[in-house]
């Protein structure tokens, strides 16, 4: 296993969207292994491929607070989601340090592949849902501070900006 570099927002690979994992072999059993300890290294709840700049669609999770549950989900899809929504405060491996409320259903079906390429559906409800829609935002180009008001982008977009710069300096 291998730890993983985590790209940052705004970084432009970060809105690649992935592509469909056509057959789930021993490179993908690497790469999951790979992010799993990235993950859990950094420490995160989730972390989807694109985040590691694997643009394929690979997603793990783990919101156990003893950290022995991790999920695979290889192709995971979204088919149901209910009208009744939830408001957390969502953070991003991809954007450290910045927290905030975001709005998604507070339920959600989900079918993905497993890490014998078999597929499985499930519910989710609570922090699961929520990490699931996340990371699967992520499979499709987007990051969670897109779903914030323009001015709070573009604050966070400068913020962001100027950090890096001041580290480069040094």
């Amino acid at each position: 296993m291998a730890l993983l570099t985590i790209l940052h927002y705004p970084d432009k690979r970060l809105r690649k969207i992935a592509k469909r994992v056509a057959v789930v072999d021993d490179r993908i059993h690497k790469l999951v292994a790979d992010m799993a300890q990235t993950m859990y290294e950094a420490p995160g709840v989730g972390l989807a491929a694109t985040q590691v700049d694997v643009h394929e669609r690979v997603v793990v999770i783990d919101v156990s607070e003893e950290k022995n549950d991790l999920r695979v989900l290889i192709n995971p899809e979204i088919l149901a989601s209910s009208d009744d929504q939830n408001t957390y405060e969502e953070g991003c491996l991809s954007v450290p340090g910045v927290y905030d409320e975001v709005d998604r259903p507070a339920r959600v079906r989900v079918r993905a592949l497993d890490l014998a390429g078999q597929p499985y559906e499930f519910d989710a409800d609570g922090l699961l849902a929520v990490c699931v829609q996340h990371e699967i935002d992520h499979l499709n180009g987007k990051v969670f501070v897109q779903h914030l008001s323009t001015l709070k982008q573009t604050r966070l977009k400068a913020r962001l900006r100027k950090e890096q710069r001041e580290l480069e300096r040094v």
